[in-house]
């Protein structure tokens, strides 16, 4: 039966492939004697929703998709196909299932049907029935043409309709009618009304699902009345084989009633186990603790309390037609908002939860009172009633107007109460024992064990609550009777003594040894694992007097046994070994006469065959050999005639893989060229881009070097100015000296009053100090002068050096925008780069002799920083000599150090701003630079077209190396020059040193004055760096004039140079114009502030503090020379590499070059091959004709 109940009662679902979705009571009945009488089935609650109603990934009844995979002619028959053309199946995209064969499975159910006693007939009607199911649930429904009617859809809904009127044996038209039609009863009489597709399609679902429900009640009912049943049983074992709890993401009233069903269960097994158990202990009258445990009696009482339980609002909301889930779940919530045990979710209107004892279920009420309705259409009643198949007739017996009234009023949730409660009854007249299905994994797999999965189960079920109060009671109990009667054996001799059960038990428990038993008024109680002490002493005491007893008896059977086996084996022993002395002796007089017969055989054969061998040794001799010659000779002749057909297919061969070989190369060569012409095109439109950016730049530079320049004149001037100043000062400090010296010699001629001489020697000692102090400022002054100087002449040398940068970048511009023009059309003329290649040779010995004359530039500037240091020097040795006669002259001398600090201050704030060019520059050379090397690409990228200008190249290579020889001589002469500076610095140091004579009170002078010279010793340093690295720059202008001298030499076609140049003419003279009336305004400025500072001179205290606040910008100015320092080496940094890409490129030209030649040699020796091949070919033809 069991094969049957599953097909027809279990289905696929998440987390079981064979689950069962009907409870199964199976009662075994014994008679008086003690042996089985009969048997009984009883199920609860079939799923009748899966019927119509599946979810992905679960399946519909496996009865189903058997049908679908029998054999051809049960197809053929029932009219069905695969089971994913019907909508009562295809709901879920699982139609197989791995490790159900459902064609086996099919014959496996029909042969159970053949062993339950369900006959052929019956069994063409069951599944006859299950397909009209399926086809049923094919009918669609189409609005119809008046109000609130419906029509069959299309004609495949009607060939469905049709197919399951014939399966079911009954009028199609009736069926139809009854699918959209109904009738009430009225007083008046019977009114026939329509109803719409949607009720239609309702009214189809409940068909069919009454239809199956029917079928499975019919299948049990079967079951029972083939078994047996014995209604005079009083015994019986029962097994309840029900759902678990369910908890899935939707939960509808299945899942409400299963779990309603599990809550039941658990109470029993509560009551059982906790309660009854308790109840003995105090029975027993023991010791013990009360154990506590969950009880879910208020889980009953919100679902099956009447009158305010959910079955009984669900029960009298199925009463009312006007109501829907959503007044139902407003009902619920308004009942049990203060219940503890249910609750509402949020942002739900139809949903609630219940908190059951294993854990919280949100159900949907969606569809529970489609599902809790019970009751049958009449008209469907009547239609199978009248069905011409007596099976369909026998599920749908007439029923007596009571039953049709009271199915109205009855509900599938009250129903299922009463059948749990008769169920719950019967369990409780029996002792149950509990059998816990535990699912080891949700991937439905062997040999995987999921501890979490596992754990949550067996608190859910209730066994860890029972295991531990178990293990805190005592869970094995015995009469004393019984208790003495098996452990009797563990101490006999107390059972001698004339003492009561309780006391004997009390003894034997003593003896043994146990402790924490307890002894109660009728039993023993023991703690866990007692019991299995005392069996297994009792099993070591009777297992040690069964060998004592069964060793003498098998030392008896083994002795008698012994001396029988001895006597019989004596005996034949003396008769088989005379027996054997006979078979040796006539073996022995047989093995001789064998020995003659085969020795005489032998002979005669060996004599045969020897004398046969000799002749078919000659004879295959022969024929060897001349098949050995006729060989040899064939295949002379084929390897002549191999050796022309690979001479001739070889040549053929060579000559198609030299023809592959170079249509493959000018294939190459030509997208290769393409690609290079694309690229070129591309980076010809940057730099057309880029060179408006360059003019802008180029005029902004103009403007600051024009500012320098008239600057520079202005510090000239102002320079020229004091210079008479001082002269006139000189002058009237030496007539001052005079004058002293006369005093002097008047006051040592009147030497008569000593109050006179002293006052004169005091006033002396006092102009001594003052012209002491007035030498050391002098001296002073005259190193600041010297500063002042060198760094006018390094400003010059920067400014010249910044209008000659300036002038080449103007012709970069020039030629950038030149090359920018022309670039457009080099694609265009690509076949004409060897002509312009000599070109390029010969601008490249101009670009030699330019660099050999800004050599002997380089040179000649050297040797004029030689004379200049020479000057420097002589004058430091003037002004040595003149610093003792100028002695009066500390109070104008300070004004001109006013003077020369603002002078000072000014040619620091112009050094920074010729820095800030000097980085603008730097950034518009690395464009350049960045220009230079994409045209640098397009032009090398020609030149490898061109294998015939490599000698060309190599000697443009060891060129460029010589001037780079050249310029780090030069380098080199530049850092001597530098070292000689700060020898001068370092002497100038040392005459500074020999005047720290001052007083206390121009000792902040003196600091003022070093801390001015440490800041301008910081800015010769810089200026020497900025120097080195216009050089570089220099030296980077120069190559990149080289590149563009080249690019204009094979790029000389444009039409348009002329008016090019006289654009940028006009707007040099434009921006010169502007700057010589900047210089005429600044000339202007400079006369007034010569009269501020004659007015200025009195506030030589408020200078002071401007010194110091000099001082902190000139912190401030180091600060940022540093940081101009790191962006510089960032920027040599980023050259070196963008030469190390270029070397890098030459590389792989040169390697692409490597490459070429290589494959120019293997062509050559494939081509002398075949030369080779070809004269063999000739050779072996002119033997052929000499043969």
């Amino acid at each position: 039966s069991n094969p049957v109940l599953e097909a027809f009662g279990n289905a696929k679902t998440v987390r079981n492939n064979n689950s069962s979705r009907f409870g199964k009571f199976v009662e075994l009945q014994f008679d008086k004697s003690g042996k089985i009488s009969g048997a009984a089935i009883r199920t609860y609650l079939l799923e009748r929703s899966r019927v119509c109603q599946t979810s992905s990934p679960e399946r519909n009844y496996h009865c189903f998709y058997f049908l679908c995979s029998a054999p051809s002619e049960d197809i053929k028959k029932y009219k069905l196909g695969d089971p994913s053309s019907f909508h009562y199946l295809n709901q879920s995209s699982c139609i197989r299932v791995d490790g159900i064969n459902d064609a086996e499975e099919y014959l496996a159910t029909r042969n159970a049907m053949d062993m339950v006693g369900i006959t052929e007939e019956e069994q063409e009607a069951i599944f006859r029935v299950v397909a009209a199911v399926l086809h049923l649930g094919n009918i669609s429904f189409a609005k119809g043409t008046e109000a609130d009617s419906s029509v069959i859809k299309d004609a495949k809904s009607r060939f469905h309709l049709n197919t399951a009127g014939e399966l079911l044996m009954c009028d199609c038209e009736k069926l139809e009618n009854a699918l959209i039609k109904r009738e009430i009863n009225t007083p008046e009489g019977v009114i026939t009304t329509t109803v719409g597709p949607n009720s239609a399609t309702v009214s189809r679902d409940g068909f069919a699902k009454q239809i199956y429900s029917r079928l499975f009640d019919w299948l049990v009912n079967r079951i029972n009345a083939s078994i047996g049943q014995d209604p005079s049983s009083d015994k019986l074992i029962g097994v309840l084989d029900i759902y678990g709890f369910e908890s899935f993401k939707t939960n509808s009233f299945e899942q409400l009633c299963i779990n309603f069903t599990n809550e039941k269960l658990q109470q029993h097994f509560n009551q059982n186990v906790f309660k009854m158990e308790q109840e003995e202990y105090t029975r027993e009258q023991i010791n013990w603790s009360y154990i506590e445990f969950v009880d879910n009696q208020d889980v009953l009482d919100l679902i099956e309390k009447k009158p305010g339980g959910i079955i009984a609002l669900l029960d009298e909301a199925c009463m009312f037609p006007k109501s829907t889930h959503e007044t139902l779940s407003q009902k619920l919530y308004e009942k049990f908002k203060n219940h503890k045990r249910f609750a509402k979710p949020k942002l739900s209107r139809t949903a609630f939860t219940i908190q059951h004892y294993a854990g919280d279920v949100i159900y949907q009420s969606d569809h529970f009172l489609d599902k809790n309705k019970d009751y049958v259409v009449a008209e469907h009643q009547e239609l199978l009633n009248a069905s011409r198949c007596s099976f369909v007739s026998v599920l749908f017996p007439p029923a007596p107007e009571e039953n049709t009234k009271s199915s109205k009023s009855s509900s599938i949730a009250t129903r299922f109460k009463m059948q749990l409660h008769e169920l719950m009854e019967t369990l409780s007249s029996t002792e149950p024992h509990y059998i816990r299905c535990v699912k080891p994994n949700s991937v439905l797999k062997p040999a995987i064990f999921e501890n979490t999965n596992v754990l949550q189960q067996l608190r859910c079920s209730g066994v860890l609550e029972a295991i531990r109060i178990s293990c805190a009671g005592y869970p094995t109990r015995k009469l004393f009777h019984d208790f003495l009667h098996r452990f009797r054996i563990l101490a006999p001799e107390i059972l001698k003594e004339k003492n009561d059960e309780k006391t004997t038990c009390q003894k034997v428990l003593d003896k043994i040894g146990l402790e924490g038993y307890q002894i109660g008024r009728t039993k023993v109680f023991l703690r866990a694992g007692q019991m299995a002490e005392l069996d297994a002493r009792r099993t070591e005491v009777r297992n040690t007097a069964a060998r004592g007893v069964q060793s003498q008896l098998r030392t008896h059977v083994a002795r008698e046994q012994f001396l029988i086996l001895r006597n019989a084996s004596v005996c034949l022993q003396s008769f088989v070994r005379a027996r054997l002395a006979c078979k040796l002796h006539g073996f022995l007089r047989q093995q001789a006469a064998v020995l003659k017969i085969q020795k005489n055989i032998r002979r005669y054969f060996a004599r045969r065959t020897y004398s046969q061998l000799c002749l078919s040794a000659i004879t295959l001799q022969t024929g060897l050999r001349t098949m050995a010659a006729r060989n040899e000779f064939n295949s002379r002749n084929q390897d002549k005639a191999s050796i022309h057909i690979q001479s001739r297919w070889r040549r053929h061969r060579d000559n198609l893989s030299y023809i592959k070989l170079k249509r493959a190369a000018l294939t190459y060569q030509c997208a290769w060229r393409g690609r290079v012409a694309r690229r070129e095109l591309r980076q010809l439109k940057m730099a057309a881009r880029d060179t408006q950016a360059l003019k802008v730049a180029k005029e902004k530079l103009e403007e600051r070097v024009e500012e320098l320049m008239s600057r520079l004149s202005l510090e000239k001037k102002l320079r020229t100015d004091l210079e008479k100043s001082k002269a006139t000062e000189i002058s009237k400090l030496q007539s001052a000296l005079h004058d002293m010296e006369q005093r002097v010699e008047e006051a040592a001629a009147m030497k008569e009053n000593e109050s006179a001489k002293k006052a004169v020697e005091e006033a002396l000692a006092q102009e001594r100090e003052k012209i002491s102090s007035l030498t050391s400022e002098i001296e002073g002054l005259k190193v600041l002068l010297v500063a002042e100087r060198e760094e006018n002449d390094v400003t010059k040398k920067a400014h010249a050096n910044s209008q000659e940068r300036n002038e080449e970048l103007n012709r970069k511009v020039q030629d950038a925008d030149e090359m920018i023009k022309q670039l457009n059309d080099i694609v265009k003329r690509l076949e004409e780069t060897v002509r312009e290649g000599e070109a390029l040779l010969l601008t490249e010995k101009q670009q030699k002799e330019e660099a050999s004359a800004a050599l002997a530039e380089s040179h000649l500037r050297d040797q004029a920083f030689a004379i200049k240091i020479e000057e420097a020097e002589k004058q430091i040795t003037l002004l040595q000599e003149n610093v003792e006669r100028f002695e009066y002259s500390m109070a104008d001398l300070q004004s001109s150090l006013t003077i020369e600090k603002q002078q000072h201050e000014a040619s620091v704030v112009e050094l920074a701003e010729a820095q800030g060019k000097i980085e603008e520059l730097l950034r518009e050379v690395g464009d350049a630079d960045e220009k230079s090397t994409l045209l640098e690409t397009t032009v090398q990228r020609l030149e490898e077209r061109l294998t015939e200008n490599d000698a060309l190249s190599t000697t443009e290579r060891q060129e460029n190396e010589a001037t780079k020889k050249l310029l780090n001589e030069v380098q080199g002469k530049n850092e001597e020059l530098l070292k000689k500076l700060e020898d001068a610095g370092k002497n100038i140091v040392h005459y500074q040193d020999t005047t720290q004579r001052l007083e206390e009170n121009v000792a902040a002078v003196e600091v003022s004055l070093k801390d001015e010279r440490q800041q301008n010793d910081v800015i010769m340093k810089q200026l020497a760096d900025a120097q080195v690295e216009i050089v570089e720059l220099q030296r980077n202008l120069e190559g990149a004039d080289k590149r563009n001298s080249l690019l204009q030499d094979s790029l000389q076609r444009l039409e348009e140079d002329g008016t090019a140049k006289d654009v940028l003419l006009l707007t040099e003279k434009q921006a010169h114009e502007a700057t010589r009336k900047t210089l005429v305004e600044a000339q202007e400025r400079n006369e007034e502030l010569l009269k501020k500072i004659h007015d200025d001179d009195k506030n030589i205290l408020q200078l002071q503090f401007t010194i110091q606040r000099l001082e902190e910008n000139t912190a401030t100015k180091e600060n940022l020379l540093l940081r101009e320092r790191e962006q510089n080496d960032a920027t040599t940094k980023s050259q070196i590499e963008s030469q190390e890409r270029s070397e890098e490129l030459l590389k792989k030209f040169v390697d692409v070059d490597r490459k070429i030649d290589l494959l120019q040699d293997s062509i050559e020796r494939g081509l002398e091959k075949v030369q080779q091949q070809r004269m063999l070919c000739y050779y072996l033809r002119d033997k052929r004709r000499m043969q």
